[in-house]
Order: structure tokens, then C-alpha cells, then sequence
């Protein structure tokens, strides 16, 4: 059994991973004040409460967007299971080709997105990761990681709608029974929802024109579930893709 991290800018998923499944995974929140006896005891009452015994932690691989607080999560990790984490990056091996301008700036959570759905669902493959930010990447029917676009993610665009404006609510993220809204909450939701699900349909049809090729087209992330349903492309959800592919590059590494 391994224990797979993935830090967010926004939140951090915890799991445990086997050979068979994905065990399970909880989220806690991104929080650069903590030190690392404060992530350390956050890991290991998940572990608690999830009847898993520390030493039971064959493994542990870390993948990180928050540079100030990968190191701090490793040692976080050395305090509970006795070891430090493997580190998504340079120097690890991935299996994936990355034809970038400079791979070195890829984000590890990129990379281990596009590892999984190559992995899993094959080649080519569209991966959209609806986090802080929203990110579509592209692996070529030759399996290379050949880049993508990066948006501000749902949550981002409605704080900033009502943050920086002085008659717009917050609103709870659902779709509204119309797409021409009544009111202003509906018009916020309609705009944010189904606005979101066409931005995605749109970037699919350009990401395939420019290709000259239809892809595979995956979802994971937290908001998946709630935009991904709205689109009129086929698009597959797969919340658990992070740990997948955290599992895989694992096994290549251990």
C-alpha cells in the first residue's frame, strides 16, 4: 500500500493506493502557515479514521504545485509512515514524453493527469483538471504530452464576479433550470455553469481541428461533476485520475 499526495493550491488530496484499488481519499485544506508537526498530524488522523495502521505504508509519492510546501509536506509524510516521498518532478521517471517549450516548467499535477488518462483511457487523449485553475492538456496519438491551455477555474471566476463588483452575490455552484436567466442569481449560475460546460465543447473542437484528430476527452477535479454534465461533447469523469496516476509513476520509480 502507498500513500498519494497531491498538493493544490487550494486543496490537498490524501489517499492510499493498493495494486487492486484506490482505498480511499479525503481532502484538507492548502494552508502554507501549517509546519510540518501540523500536516504530520493531519495525515495521520486520516489514517486513523480510515482503520489504516502507519506501518502498513509500503511507499509514498508526493506530487506538488505549492514549491513552499512540498518540503514541508515530505518531512510531514518521514514523521508518520517512517519515509520520504517520492517528488514528482526532474529526475523522476514519468513515461510520458513532454514536447514542451521547457518540460522542467510543467506542472507536476499536469503530468501526472496526462500519465493516468494515457495510461487508462489511452491515446489521444483531451484532459481537463477543473481546480483553482482550469487546465485542458493534449497527448497526441503518438502518446506525447504535447501541451494545452490554462484558464481561472469556476471557483476563482465567481469570487471575482462578486468580489469585485458591487451589486453580485456569491452563489452556490448549480445549474439554473434555464440558460436565459429571470434574476441575477440565475443569471450568475447560467453564466457560470453553462458558460463553463461551452467553453469546454469549444476548446475540445478547436484542440481536434488543430489536431486533424478526435480525441478521448477526460474530466477529473473537483468541480468535474458539475460542469462536465452540461457539455455536449462526450466527456469522460474520472475523480480519481490523480491517484491513478500517481500509483503508476509510482511503479516506475519504486
Amino acid at each position: 500500500m502507498i500513500l498519494a499526495i497531491d498538493m493544490g493550491n487550494t486543496n490537498i488530496e490524501i489517499g492510499c493506493v493498493d495494486d487492486e484499488k484506490i482505498l480511499f481519499t479525503e481532502r484538507v485544506s492548502t494552508d502554507r502557515r501549517k509546519t510540518e508537526l501540523e500536516y504530520a498530524v493531519l495525515i495521520k488522523t486520516i489514517l486513523e479514521l480510515r482503520g489504516v495502521e502507519a506501518k502498513r505504508i509500503d511507499g509514498a509519492i508526493l506530487a506538488s504545485v505549492v514549491p513552499p510546501l512540498t518540503q514541508i509536506l515530505c518531512t510531514a509524510v518521514e514523521k508518520v509512515a517512517g519515509m520520504k516521498p517520492m517528488t514528482v518532478g526532474a529526475g523522476l521517471k514519468s513515461g510520458i514524453n513532454l514536447k514542451m517549450d521547457n518540460p522542467g516548467s510543467v506542472g507536476a499535477d499536469l503530468v501526472v493527469d496526462s500519465v493516468a488518462a494515457l495510461k487508462v483511457y489511452g491515446a489521444p487523449c483531451i484532459v481537463i483538471d477543473m481546480g483553482t485553475a482550469t487546465t485542458i492538456t493534449v497527448v497526441d496519438r503518438a502518446g506525447n504530452y504535447i501541451g494545452g491551455v490554462i484558464l481561472p477555474g469556476v471557483v476563482v471566476s465567481v469570487d471575482s464576479l462578486a468580489s469585485q463588483t458591487s451589486q453580485l452575490p456569491h452563489i452556490s455552484l448549480e445549474a439554473p433550470k434555464k440558460v436565459i436567466g429571470k434574476n441575477t442569481v440565475d443569471c450568475m449560475k447560467s453564466g457560470i455553469v453553462f458558460g463553463e460546460a461551452a467553453m469546454l465543447d469549444g476548446m475540445i473542437e478547436r484542440f481536434e481541428e488543430e489536431l486533424g484528430y478526435p480525441c478521448k476527452v477526460v474530466a477529473t477535479g473537483g468541480l468535474s461533476k458539475v460542469i462536465v454534465p452540461h457539455c455536449r461533447k462526450d466527456v469522460i469523469i474520472d475523480p480519481m485520475l490523480m491517484m491513478k496516476g500517481l500509483k503508476i509513476i509510482y511503479d516506475k520509480n519504486k
